[in-house]
């Protein structure tokens, strides 16, 4: 089958033909029609992720249709559309069965510490447990640009923060994941200021339903900025990008008993940021919330989001490429994060 493979990391992808999957007893192959490319692969590109060895395949926002099953696997059938998280969970330990399956301690991540789905076909293990049914009324591309994007901002938000209708919500980050973010509140009511250092972010921020701007290299202070903009701090504040800054930004941003969701993947020198303790956490009482992935469970609850109107999908992909391509997508994150969401459509 054809993939997108680097051999080191940094490397080129190149779309080359590497052997079939083999279908687990208790999974299933899912021929993919769609996936996203996120920040995330890139950071497996980079050696960024300690789960990644190259050569490597990477992708983890995938949506197509079920091309073979194992003989274990019972609530799927062949040429089911479906999709999955990137976080395929065991499915039996205290974790799983207590609806927590990001935390499982038998892991296996799509496109990290397994071939990805920047690829005709893929590997789903546990598929009972993982998979999920596509609703016929969302599309392949439309799935794939959910990807882990929309989905972690679900969880962020409803799941670990619990924003409420009339809370103010600040996004520091403006891809993917933060752009998710503004359309979940704006759903459900939540105004929005959203931070950026890119123009085109912001714009794109505003066209989503940001109720307020704010680029980062117009002020002196962002967490003061934001404290101003929200009439006393935001109540739950995100940082979708993965620096000591934006963490800084986020919980200087915040009000008394305000709750930061850590979206953004720390690497390097970010990994262990200095935190104010006796003034944010002790004297203000902020909360501090990690989030990764999403259960398979709480797909349905997303898509009867989308399925009432609520929530759109409109406006979050901006752009559509080949396989081939796959690595100039990559390597256009070194830069500044492009806008929007971008989605391999075509293998």
């Amino acid at each position: 089958m054809k993939a997108a493979v680097f051999e080191k990391f940094g490397g080129p992808l190149t779309v080359t033909d590497i052997a079939e999957p083999g279908c687990p007893p208790d999974g299933a192959i899912v021929e993919v029609k769609a996936c996203g490319v996120c920040r995330s692969d890139w950071h497996a590109w980079k050696g960024a992720d300690p789960d990644v060895t190259a050569p490597h395949v990477p992708g983890h926002e995938l949506a197509g249709i079920v091309a073979e099953l194992g003989r274990g696997c019972t609530r799927f059938r062949i040429g089911d559309r479906v999709t999955a998280p990137f976080i395929l969970a065991c499915g039996t330990c205290g974790e799983c069965l207590g609806g927590d399956p990001t935390v499982c301690a038998d892991q296996h991540v799509i496109g990290f510490s397994a071939y990805g789905a920047f690829a005709e076909r893929v590997v789903v293990p546990r598929a009972d447990f993982n998979l999920v049914h596509l609703p016929e009324t969302l599309g392949f591309t439309d799935a794939a640009g959910m990807g882990c994007r929309v989905t972690t901002a679900f969880r962020a938000l409803i799941d670990r923060a619990h924003l409420a209708p009339g809370e103010w919500l600040a996004v520091h980050g403006c891809g993917g994941v933060g752009l998710s973010a503004i359309k979940i509140a704006a759903a459900i009511g939540a105004p929005v200021v959203a931070v950026d250092i890119s123009p085109q972010a912001l714009d794109l921020a505003s066209s989503l339903g940001a109720t307020r701007v704010l680029n980062a290299r117009d002020v002196n202070n962002v967490g003061e900025a934001v404290f101003e903009i929200t009439g006393g701090g935001a109540h739950v504040s995100i940082d979708a990008v993965g620096t000591t800054t934006a963490f800084h930004n986020s919980l200087e941003g915040l009000r008394p008993l305000g709750r930061h969701v850590q979206i953004g993947m720390p690497t390097g020198r970010h990994s262990e940021p200095t935190i104010k303790l006796l003034e944010m956490v002790y004297a203000k009482q902020l909360s501090l919330h990690g989030t990764r992935g999403i259960a398979a469970s709480r797909f349905p609850a997303l898509f009867r989001m989308i399925d009432s109107g609520r929530l759109s999908l409109d406006g979050l992909i901006t752009k559509l490429i080949d396989l081939e391509d796959a690595g100039k997508a990559l390597q256009a994150m070194d830069g500044e994060q492009p806008a929007g969401i971008t989605v391999i459509n075509s293998f």
